[in-house]
């Protein structure tokens, strides 16, 4: 898979589809599975997180690459571990689902993610802030209407930000930053 060329420290915002915008993070332990990969890389001092919202076949970041995670920066790690994670549960517990995840490339069988995540470099506070906007109303928005109020919705940033919780321990504040 190739990866969108990313530079360490330098603040993105970073969108990743699964393939065909299936909505297979629709079920809390595919949710679950990313935010313990970002809590691995952020505890390791890989990257840091500044902003999130996993949504039922994408997800939105607002993160920096810190460190290489091997010969590798982190966001390819995270695509890769969480990809092999999705393909082992599946397996176990949703062989059938397999099949709308086949893919023609050589060196795979399965291809959870889209190959065309675009990283955008933000490097004012006023565009992370428009950003971290953009993805806490996503719950919201008629097309998905997850939630009334974008601050109830756990699987996101906005009430760290709105009301001070403290639900992710990976997450900084992006006032530390800008």
């Amino acid at each position: 898979m190739m990866f969108p060329v990313m530079e360490l420290e330098t603040v993105y915002f970073y969108t990743a589809t699964i393939l065909n915008w299936q909505n297979l993070l629709k079920p809390d332990k595919y949710k679950v599975l990313i935010i313990s990969s970002l809590e691995y890389l952020v505890k390791r001092k890989k990257m840091a997180v500044y902003g999130f919202v996993i949504m039922p076949n994408h997800v939105h970041f607002i993160w920096e690459m810190l460190a290489k995670n091997g010969k590798e920066l982190p966001h390819a790690s995270f695509m890769k571990y969480t990809g092999h994670q999705f393909l082992n549960d599946l397996q176990a517990h949703h062989p059938q689902v397999l099949p709308y995840f086949l893919s023609d490339a050589n060196n795979r069988q399965y291809q959870f993610w889209q190959r065309n995540s675009l990283p955008i470099p933000l490097y004012s506070k006023k565009i992370c802030e428009q950003k971290l906007d953009y993805i806490h109303a996503n719950p919201v928005q008629q097309k998905w209407n997850l939630v009334s109020d974008f601050t109830e919705y756990f699987y996101s940033s906005a009430s760290f930000y709105e009301c001070g919780k403290t639900d992710f321990s990976f997450l900084t504040d992006y006032r530390e930053r800008f």
